[in-house]
This record gives C-alpha cells, sequence and structure tokens, in this order.
C-alpha cells in the first residue's frame, strides 16, 4: 500500500530532512521524492509505502500534520486508495 504526501510552505533548511524522519519512525519507506523551490515557496511531493507502517494510518497523518503547522507548512498525506478513487470519478 502506498500514499502520497504533500508539503508546501515557505523554503527553509531541514524540511525534507523532518518530513522523512517521521516516515522513519513510523516504519514508512519513502520511495519517491520530487521538490521544487519557486522563489522563496518550497514544494515537495513524496510517494511512501505505508505496508509496514507500525501506527494508524490517520495517526501517522495527524503527526506530519502537526509537524507541519510547527513549521508553517501545510503537509497532507492522502492514502492511494482515496487519490485513485478520487481521480476515477
Amino acid at each position: 500500500m502506498r500514499a502520497v504526501i504533500t508539503v508546501i510552505g515557505k523554503d527553509m533548511v531541514g524540511i525534507l530532512a523532518k518530513i522523512s524522519t517521521i516516515c522513519a519512525e513510523y516504519n514508512v519507506n519513502v520511495s519517491d521524492v520530487t521538490q521544487s523551490v519557486l522563489q522563496d515557496m518550497f514544494a515537495m511531493i513524496m510517494m511512501v509505502d505505508i505496508s509496514k507502517m507500525t501506527i494508524g494510518f490517520s495517526e501517522f497523518s495527524d503527526k506530519l500534520g502537526e509537524q507541519g503547522k510547527a513549521l508553517g507548512l501545510s503537509v497532507h498525506c492522502m492514502h492511494e486508495d482515496i487519490f485513485n478513487s478520487m481521480h476515477r470519478i
């Protein structure tokens, strides 16, 4: 199973490190990352494998959101099934 994590906000040092640290803490494997800096805005999309995750999906998503708020970023995590369903309609 996979999920998509999106991060958007003002660019600063350590965004990728802080988000990937949360993933590693709960055994979520980052399989692909794309990131871009547009002037002073940071945008990142991560594809992650959640099949061996050691925490519930909602709780994991909440942890990412809390970290995002602490950094002044918008961080969202969407399960692949939801993502695929949204794009089939």
